[in-house]
């Protein structure tokens, strides 16, 4: 037993069917542009954000300056040889 498709005369795919002329399309895809517009409590909500996250990082930094001029800033040998280990091999 076969089983085939019928053949569609004038079948179409009504998702990518278009009723506009090639020439209409051409001048509004021309003028169209996409935008985004962030509302002010979204804006301030990122500054805040990014803010928050250069304060701690800032602070970690500083942290790290003055134990390593302290001297006691410390690191295990296994951690140092675990970040090395991608490179050798």
């Amino acid at each position: 037993m076969k089983i085939n498709g019928i053949p569609r005369v004038g079948g179409t795919n009504p998702y990518s069917r278009n009723d506009a002329k090639p020439s209409e399309l051409k001048g509004k895809r021309g003028q169209q542009k996409d935008e985004v517009q962030i509302s002010t409590q979204a804006h301030e909500l990122l500054v805040a954000q990014g803010t928050a996250d250069a304060d701690m990082r800032n602070k970690k930094v500083q942290e790290l300056k003055q134990s390593v001029q302290a001297g006691t800033y410390h690191v295990e040998a296994w951690q140092i040889a675990e970040k090395l280990w991608p490179y050798v091999k």
